[in-house]
């Protein structure tokens, strides 16, 4: 956790002033009405997350303090419902469905709404936190925490939020899946970054979730560039395999101006055995796991950190994917240069999947950009699709590069629905061969494809 910049401060300091001197506050006071309190809340709260969002994005490691800082009293327990929310969904969950540490950013913002003179009308809006946070903490943290609560009314109240439900693990896993989806469209993505391997192994977790998170949304990651140089030059930290993962999440999305220094890592961490099995192994994951495939950005990142001088797998398969980057996917030399490795491996082996799930990724990128008027260089491609189906002989492969096809040629009956049209027929036309030849669709599974969905007529009313 980084201390709040100043400039900040000064805007919650503003802030907190207003709420002090305004006449919604007043006027809640005299008469302590719901409605009154929801009016002031209204006027103040927009400001309060606008602020949270910007620095969310500009210094997302300061986020906690600037929580922090709004539990002084004075600000009326106003965004707290919000940071609360927060805080529950940032601590590690095990396979259980349960914290693997205390949360105790979690207890402190808890015990803050608890003492708020202001609770009746916060916890209106905090309660499906204090549900969740519970489900996810122990009996004992929860017990321990509730000692901590002078008024009887509140530690009821908060005793009450403990649902039987959730005592069960799948029950847990759907409140928390629930829980989750009311916040996909915030920021609220924070960590601390370690010096010391205890360090690490507490906070690799949420290490892991953030810099894939920040470089998923592409913000402006600048404001920690000097945590990451001093994680990356920190030899202590290099025994350890966590060391190892966060490493290859900065090659990939955070090493464009310290190439040389993850170079220097790498180096020393491949002189270890079995290093490049793992390496391959966690190649094989980010690539699988990428959702809407691999554009080559990525690994070309990481591409540009490993040395080439080390005669090893890992060399061997980047002089591979150098052609690949270079040259492009569709080039002669490339499909040569892939074949010839391919061919020295295992079918099986996780290099060779992992050349697979590149190749793939390039495809998938380039289908899913293609504009549907464009559909003679989806013909094009196809030629290139043969050649790598040679290759792999992988029916998840082949699979693989069927549903993509499948999704483009639907597109294009969209976009040509006139059955008469020339547009039409050429890809019908097309497909109809090519995925026959390439053992995708039988002809009865085509023509089935292609036939006229007719419409019911309409029941005469009697």
């Amino acid at each position: 956790m980084k201390p709040l910049d100043i400039r900040y401060s000064t805007i919650l300091d503003d802030i907190k002033v207003s709420i002090q001197n305004s006449p919604e506050l007043q006027t809640y006071l005299d008469e302590e009405e719901d409605e009154q309190y929801k009016a002031f809340q209204e006027k103040f709260e927009p400001s309060l997350h606008e602020l949270y969002e910007r620095v969310a994005r500009e210094n997302p490691l300061q986020l906690e303090s600037f929580e922090k800082y709004l539990l002084d009293p004075e600000f009326e327990g106003l965004y707290l419902p919000k940071v609360l929310g927060y805080s529950v969904l940032r601590g590690e969950v095990n396979d259980l469905i349960k914290y693997s540490r205390p949360q105790n950013h979690f207890k402190d913002i808890l015990l803050a709404i608890a003492n708020s003179s202001n609770f009746d009308q916060v916890r209106n809006r905090a309660g499906q936190s204090i549900q969740i946070g519970f489900a996810l903490s122990s009996d004992i943290w929860i017990s321990n925490l509730l000692e901590k609560v002078e008024n009887k009314k509140v530690r009821s109240y908060l005793l009450s939020q403990k649902i039987d439900k959730y005592r069960h693990e799948p029950s847990r896993r759907t409140g928390l899946v629930k829980y989750r989806k009311q916040f996909e469209s915030l920021v609220f993505n924070s960590t601390d970054f370690p010096k010391t391997k205890a360090e690490l192994n507490l906070n690799a977790h949420s290490m892991d979730r953030f810099l894939r998170y920040r470089a998923k949304a592409g913000f402006d990651n600048s404001s920690f560039s000097s945590e990451i140089l001093e994680l990356v030059q920190n030899k202590e930290l290099r025994s350890e395999s966590k060391y190892a993962d966060i490493l290859m999440l900065i090659a990939r999305d955070y090493s464009q101006d310290i190439v040389p220094q993850v170079t220097a890592a790498f180096d020393e961490l491949r002189t270890k055995p079995g290093f490049a099995d793992w390496f391959f192994k966690n190649m094989l994951d980010f690539l699988t796991t990428s959702t809407k495939g691999v554009s080559g950005e990525s690994e070309k990142r990481l591409a540009a950190c490993l040395s080439r001088s080390t005669d090893d797998k890992i060399t061997q398969y980047y002089n591979t994917i150098d052609t690949v980057h270079g040259k492009g996917v569709v080039h002669d030399d490339s499909i040569e240069k892939v074949r010839e490795y391919y061919y020295q491996n295992a079918g099986r082996s996780t290099e060779n999947a992992c050349i697979r799930e590149t190749i793939k990724g390039y495809f998938q990128t380039f289908l899913g950009n293609l504009p549907e008027e464009d559909y003679a260089e989806y013909f094009e491609i196809n030629k290139i699709f043969a050649q790598y189906m040679e290759i792999f002989s992988n029916q998840k492969f082949n699979q693989d590069i069927k549903q993509m096809s499948m999704k483009y040629v639907t597109k294009l009956k969209k976009k040509y629905p006139d059955k008469r049209g020339r547009d039409y027929q050429d890809f019908k036309k097309f497909v109809k061969t090519t995925f026959v030849d390439f053992g995708f669709m039988t002809e009865k599974q085509l023509k089935e494809y292609f036939k006229t969905k007719r419409k019911k007529p309409p029941v005469a009313k009697a």
